[in-house]
């Protein structure tokens, strides 16, 4: 590898350094900046909750609340007038696989003027906690 090469893979690395510190950043702000809720304080009758995830990740299963949206983390801020507002009288609530994902969708309609929550630890958190989930083969709860 010639010189040239090397320093160009080298300033490659500082720019992956430097955006893995900037999304521990916006994490953080985030997490400081919304409102988290625990598995047991879903009001699935009650609650708007909104899947984060991508298409490809809903069809392993939704929370089977009254009313679910799934829209993907990229499209949360083009839809919110047409399908969010309309439900912005009920509590709503992100939720992501882990919960970055869903904590960054609450803050952006929180910066819209919407209020949400982030459900902590994502649709992963509430499968652990024994909860069921539904697809388009019916409702269950996973095991182990």
């Amino acid at each position: 590898m010639n010189k040239n090469e090397q320093l160009k893979n080298y300033y490659q690395r500082c720019d992956e350094i430097l955006l893995k510190e900037n999304l521990k950043k916006l994490l953080h702000n985030a997490k400081n900046e919304v409102e988290e809720i625990e598995v047991d304080e879903v009001d699935l009758e009650n609650m708007v909750l909104i899947d984060v995830r991508e298409n490809d990740e809903f069809a392993s299963g939704v929370i089977p609340a009254n009313i679910v949206l799934t829209i993907p983390r990229g499209k949360i801020e083009f839809v919110a007038n047409d399908k969010i507002i309309p439900l912005s009288d009920k509590e709503i609530v992100c939720y992501c696989l882990k919960g970055a994902r869903g904590l960054l969708a609450a803050k952006a309609l929180n910066d819209l003027g919407i209020k949400a929550k982030n459900l902590k630890g994502g649709i992963e958190n509430w499968v652990k906690s024994k909860k069921s989930i539904k697809n388009y083969l019916g409702e269950f709860i996973l095991n182990g």
